[in-house]
């Protein structure tokens, strides 16, 4: 399996700049306060569309009370990738789709700084088409 590869010790400057113009559009623009997570959510799939390699799928458990943003399957590995549009990442859903299939690799990918956990890495959304 394709592990997932390191981000760089210091960003260039284009990715700092997306990532300054994301945060001013999605948290500092009133316009965008409805529709800012259905935006990003547009442009990571734009993102991963990128890798021709990539099944993408979306999530649901069986009485629709749970989901995921996307799962997607590169060859023999499956990613569940959550998408947060803002700094607040909590997601129940995410963390219960990870406890009960145990995936390899998870993603959630916000306005947060990288972060790697136990179970999962947060990439910052200028980042997901690293994955």
């Amino acid at each position: 399996m394709q592990a997932i590869a390191s981000l760089p010790k210091q960003c260039n400057h284009k990715d700092k700049l997306l990532n300054y113009l994301l945060k001013t559009i999605l948290d500092g623009n009133a316009i965008f306060t409805e529709f800012k997570g259905a935006l990003t959510e547009q442009f990571v799939i734009q993102q991963l569309l990128l890798n021709e390699d990539n099944d993408i799928y979306y999530w649901t458990n069986d009485n629709s009370t749970a989901e995921v943003d996307f799962v997607i399957q590169n060859e023999e590995e499956i990613i569940p990738i959550e998408v947060k549009s803002g700094t607040n990442v909590k997601s129940v859903s995410f963390k219960f789709f990870c406890e009960k299939y145990k995936p390899t690799k998870a993603i959630r990918t916000s306005l947060a700084d990288y972060n790697q956990e136990e179970w999962m890495t947060n990439l910052p959304l200028y980042a997901i088409n690293s994955i």
